[in-house]
């Protein structure tokens, strides 16, 4: 069994997978609805949330919380990179990770 849970969104989606995180990305564009805006440009800032399995990642870590802390059925680790190289602005990239108990246990 695999040890990738379903997360529901903030939309009610179920999304298969772990959680990679962008956050506060800032870039200059020409994009908008007035000719100003695509004149002179202006700041945008972008926040991005992609799913993927992090498997390798996450296994240490919430094996073992999950392992050693009997009481606990269900982790959720995030890890941020304030200083990552990306050309911009960013506040950071990282990862979230949530595993279930169950899903440690049987693999």
């Amino acid at each position: 069994m695999s040890s990738i849970i379903f997360t529901i969104t903030d939309y009610g989606e179920m999304i298969k997978g772990d959680k990679l995180v962008l956050r506060g990305l800032m870039f200059h564009g020409y994009h908008g609805v007035r000719p100003e805006e695509r004149a002179l440009g202006q700041k945008f800032l972008i926040d991005v949330d992609a799913w993927m399995d992090l498997q390798p990642a996450a296994q240490q870590i919430t094996s073992t919380v999950l392992i050693k802390c009997h009481q606990v059925s269900f982790v959720r680790v995030q890890v941020g990179k304030p200083h990552v190289a990306v050309l911009g602005p960013v506040d950071y990239l990282g990862v979230e990770i949530v595993r279930h108990r169950s899903a440690i246990v049987q693999s």
